[in-house]
């Protein structure tokens, strides 16, 4: 497409690559380099005068460099007279510090929000953010695309849209398991448990069905860990999980080893290294949905077809 510049930074190239062969446009050039001292350099071999560039950058781990990495690069472009500057961010750092928890907390989720647009950027592009009112921290354009349909495509292909139940992890977490069960057509149930409290409950009938646990991220699987074991206790035939993001940090890989689950279901808005990928792991590709975007924004057409199931 004339016009179209793609950049990949070095926070999940391989996605990029799978975006930028939905679009039909190679990746651009970019030198992305780090000093010593841990200063980043940011260098365009080529013009981007006029164009329209999407830079594709999850905030992900590490994640305050790969964020440096995309603040630095949208000034090297808005600096070089590109036309529009769109950043493609399929995993949100700092999203779950959305609100004041606590007294004297920041809204570092508000902080991301100000810093991208006071460097200049025109469009947000994310993934399944962790909560939908994260949109409302910019006053600029954002699409909010949702990776949930994946996975629910991958369970009805393999047969598990029947005498299935969905898992809400905790209260916060049931909408997201309403909208899987509405696509295999499942009732939902719900982890209950209370701050401080050891003891986990169901809420809902799960005995001799199949479970799905769902959720936005995996970060450490404390939470999986703690479903799983609720789930067993209530009778469950076997158990699934499925979430967008892979964080897996602090021991996460080796916890979910421990357990007996039948798949974990994660996508690749952020790149999983090869050591903390387990058997059972599926890893679905969010590379054409959001290629499919770019194609639509970039041609001043809805996306909305991208969010009908």
């Amino acid at each position: 497409m004339v016009g179209i510049k793609l950049f990949a930074l070095n926070g999940n190239v391989p996605l990029a690559e799978k975006i930028a062969q939905e679009v039909g446009v190679p990746l651009s050039p970019i030198s992305v380099k780090h000093f010593a001292d841990g200063e980043v350099q940011v260098e365009l071999p080529e013009s981007v005068r006029g164009a329209d560039v999407f830079i594709i950058q999850p905030v992900s781990d590490p994640v305050n460099e790969n964020f440096m990495e995309l603040m630095i690069t949208v000034d090297a472009m808005r600096r070089a007279s590109a036309h529009l500057i769109n950043v493609v961010v399929p995993y949100y750092g700092y999203a779950r510090a959305d609100r004041k928890a606590r007294s004297r907390e920041p809204i570092t989720a508000k902080l991301i929000a100000n810093l991208l647009e006071m460097d200049g950027i025109d469009r947000f592009i994310a993934v399944d953010l962790h909560a939908d009112q994260l949109q409302g921290f910019f006053d600029i354009p954002v699409d909010h695309l949702q990776a949930l349909p994946l996975a629910g495509e991958y369970f009805r292909e393999i047969g598990l849209d029947k005498d299935v139940v969905v898992i809400a992890p905790d209260h916060s977490g049931t909408k997201r398991a309403r909208e899987l069960a509405e696509m295999l057509g499942a009732p939902i149930a719900i982890v209950d448990k209370r701050p401080g409290d050891d003891n986990v409950g169901v809420i809902g009938d799960v005995a001799g069905k199949h479970t799905i646990i769902v959720d936005d991220m995996i970060d450490t699987a404390v939470r999986v860990q703690d479903a799983y074991a609720a789930l067993q206790e209530n009778g469950a035939a076997d158990v699934y999980v499925t979430a967008t993001h892979g964080v897996l940090s602090a021991g996460a890989s080796e916890r979910l080893a421990k357990l007996d689950l039948k798949k974990i279901v994660v996508t690749d808005t952020i790149n999983i290294p090869e050591e903390k990928q387990l058997p059972n792991f599926v890893i679905l590709s969010v590379g054409p949905m959001i290629g499919q975007g770019i194609k639509m924004i970039s041609s001043n057409q809805s996306i909305h077809p991208l969010f009908e199931h």
